[in-house]
């Protein structure tokens, strides 16, 4: 399971990504391309938070639900703006962006501390991943107020979020420290 969440996060940073360029194409085609990557995105980012939510919920059932709303909300945020698709809709392209990382941000958070008590994840990459976060959502809060800061700080918060997905991938959720742990993705089937 902990190999697929991380494949998760590595291909839907990649669909939003050409999603969102292809998006803003003036041809039809590409754009339509883009909004089924931007809903493709949506719903590898919703089956993070569920399958995530199986290992959280072993070690403190209200983050796993935090974490679990944290992704809805940004499933459905990010989607949002195929909603320009119909002719009488008019979304901000940036607004349910700015909501949508803001509250991934907080959301994250107490997964990341939840993942470095019971020692899930190696200590740096749990540390990085808090202040990482922390500075990703201070930026995304700027941007809500007219601040456009959220460029220069989302930069430590999404190598944190790459470098946790190899390390998904490679190590199978696996800490090497603890046998305890070395079960935490494993227990949750998978």
């Amino acid at each position: 399971m902990a190999r697929m969440i991380g494949s998760f996060f590595l291909l839907a940073f990649l669909a939003y990504g050409f999603g969102r360029h292809l998006f803003d194409s003036e041809i039809n085609s590409e754009k339509y391309l883009g909004a089924l990557l931007i809903v493709a995105n949506s719903i590898m980012v919703l089956f993070i938070g569920i399958l995530f939510r199986r290992t959280l919920r072993q070690y403190n059932v209200w983050v796993g639900n935090i974490y679990l709303f944290t992704r809805v909300f940004e499933s459905v945020a990010l989607a949002s703006i195929v909603l320009n698709l119909m002719p009488t809709v008019r979304i901000s392209d940036d607004y349910g962006y700015f909501l949508a990382m803001l509250v991934l941000g907080l959301g994250s958070i107490p997964m990341i501390l939840t993942l470095h008590k019971h020692r899930i994840s190696p200590s740096w990459l749990a540390i990085w991943g808090i202040i990482g976060y922390s500075i990703f959502s201070f930026g995304f809060l700027m941007e809500l107020f007219g601040r456009e800061w959220s460029m220069y700080l989302l930069i430590l918060g999404a190598l944190w979020e790459i470098t946790f997905a190899v390390w998904l991938i490679i190590k199978g959720g696996q800490s090497a420290k603890t046998t305890t742990a070395n079960s935490g993705f494993e227990k949750a089937g998978g």
